[in-house]
This record gives structure tokens, C-alpha cells and sequence, in this order.
């Protein structure tokens, strides 16, 4: 996980929210945008509740992160983000990206294998769960890093705000209170932007993690413009994203590719988009863009 080059993700300025506050956070590679609700969750520690209040973040920039587009406003246009919230959620990626980097230092298969591999022992809980969702889809566990972050970062928010929604290049976390959409986007297909993923709120807190054989830089054998699968567990929601998108080289391997992703314990739901041709499998509810 060493430094690598940024890439503008221009599908940010789709997003919006009713309810929701965006900011995003930037860590190396690690590049988060996180939606979360204006409602607090109440703890007795009144103390802490008195600690936040509305103030301009500018974007900053550490000798290992760098936040862009820091402010974030709710439906009144007001300035909600706050100095201790960024400097948290920073840490919290920090943290998780340590864990994935020590055991890296020591195990660099970790970093390389493209087939599932065994934990060692005493492996912190991020690595641990990484291998086992790769396990189910017959990748390496790599292949679960940006549902990894972004699982392990909104369940720790999700400990302050009532609904949290992370987007971690095309992977989302997500816990919400009310029905949400979730915009598929497909490069070139003329499917791009034109469909959506309805999100009912008992079905959260869930992943809903895409891979692409043609967007974007991370590495894929398949040839889809999105594979898109939904779980309870974002870990198990990117691994088996990238073991679907692998499986797509063409129109007529949707069929096989879906029947793959229905046989993976945990998976609710699946979708692919290449070229002008889509199929879907599962519980998965599309909609309008």
C-alpha cells in the first residue's frame, strides 16, 4: 500500500443526500468520500456533544494525508463539518491502514497473492476478515481492501452518527435510515448513469462494491464496464465484485458470471453492466438514475 498517483473521481459531484453531510478524506491511495446525517446519536458523555460545533474546514495537507473538498453543507447551504470529526475519521483510516501495512511488512503475499490465502496468527481483525471474504470468492485478499477501510471506518462512526455512507472508488459502505439510491456508473456503456440501485434501510448497514474491467486502475481479468454485488458484509461485497468483473469477457459470460455470484455464501445481490447488455440476479431493486 505505498503511495501511488491520484486519479479525480468527477462521479463525486453526482452525489447528494437528503439528510447527509458530505467531506472527504484523503490517506495515500485511501481516498474517502463519507456522507453522514446531521442527527447525533445521544451518548451520556454530554461533554462530547458540546465539542462540536459549525466551523469552516479548510483542505490541509499532513506529511501522510491530504483532505480535499473538506467543506460539506446541508440542505440550508450551512457549514456542518467539523475540525474534530475530520482529524478522527482521518485516524481511523491511518489506523486500519496500519493494521494492512504491518502485516504486509511481514507477510508480502498479503500484498501480491491473487488467490485466497491463511491468516497467521495473531492477524488484527481487518486482515483476518480480508482473507476470509476472499476465501468465499476465490480471490486475493487484497481484492476486499476498499471495503475493508470503509466497513471498518463507518461501523466506528456509525458509534456517533445515525447513518453513515462511504464511498471508496466505486465500493460503499452504507447504514441508512430512509430509501436511498446508488447511481451505477459504467464508463463507456451507453447503461452508464442511466440506472440506479435502491437501498431499502433494513437492508443496511451493507456493501454495495463494483469492479470494473474497464474504469478505473485496479487490476481486473474481465472485461465488464460494472460488476456490481450487494451483502451485509462490504469485506465479502468487494472480493466477490472483483471474482464476478473477472468472469466477463464478453455480452454471452453475464449468465454464467451471475449463477457464480448467486453460489457465494452472503452475496444478496448482483449486477452487471458491458456494453449495452445487463443482468442482474438476486435481491436487488433497479431503478431510474
Amino acid at each position: 500500500m505505498k503511495k501511488s498517483f491520484y486519479e479525480k473521481r468527477s462521479y463525486r459531484s453526482l452525489f447528494k443526500g437528503e439528510n447527509l453531510s458530505f467531506f472527504n478524506i484523503c490517506v495515500y491511495e485511501t481516498d474517502l468520500t463519507i456522507g453522514i446525517s446531521e442527527a447525533r446519536i445521544r451518548e451520556n458523555n454530554q461533554a462530547e456533544d458540546n465539542q462540536v460545533k459549525d466551523s469552516k474546514v479548510k483542505d490541509s495537507q499532513t506529511n501522510d494525508s491530504q483532505t480535499k473538498g473538506s467543506q460539506a453543507k446541508n440542505s440550508a447551504g450551512k457549514e456542518l463539518v467539523q475540525e474534530d470529526l475530520l482529524k478522527t475519521t482521518q485516524n481511523l483510516v491511518r489506523k486500519y491502514r496500519q493494521y494492512i501495512e504491518d502485516y504486509i511488512r511481514i507477510h508480502p503475499e498479503f500484498l501480491t497473492s491473487l488467490e485466497p490465502i491463511i491468516p497467521k496468527s495473531g492477524a488484527a481483525i481487518i486482515v483476518n476478515r480480508m482473507c476470509e471474504a476472499a476465501m468465499k470468492a476465490g480471490v486475493g485478499p487484497m481484492a476486499a481492501v476498499a471495503g475493508a477501510i470503509g466497513q471498518m471506518v463507518g461501523q466506528e462512526l456509525l458509534k456517533y452518527y445515525e447513518e453513515v455512507i462511504i464511498e471508496n472508488g466505486g465500493d460503499i459502505f452504507i447504514k441508512t435510515n430512509s430509501v436511498r439510491k446508488v447511481g451505477v456508473y459504467a464508463g463507456k456503456s451507453p447503461l452508464s448513469e442511466k440506472i440506479a440501485i435502491k437501498i431499502q434501510p433494513h437492508h443496511t448497514p451493507a456493501g454495495v462494491c463494483t469492479s470494473s474491467g474497464t474504469v478505473g486502475h485496479s487490476l481486473s481479468f474481465g472485461k465488464a464496464d460494472a460488476a456490481v454485488i450487494i451483502s451485509r458484509d462490504a469485506f465479502l461485497a468487494d472480493a466477490a465484485a472483483t471474482a464476478v468483473c473477472n468472469r466477463v469477457k464478453c455480452p454471452a459470460d453475464i449468465e454464467k458470471a451471475l449463477k457464480f455470484a448467486s453460489e457465494i455464501e452472503g452475496v444478496d445481490g448482483a449486477l452487471i453492466i458491458i456494453d449495452d447488455k445487463m443482468g442482474a440476479w438476486g435481491d436487488i431493486e433497479i431503478t431510474g438514475f
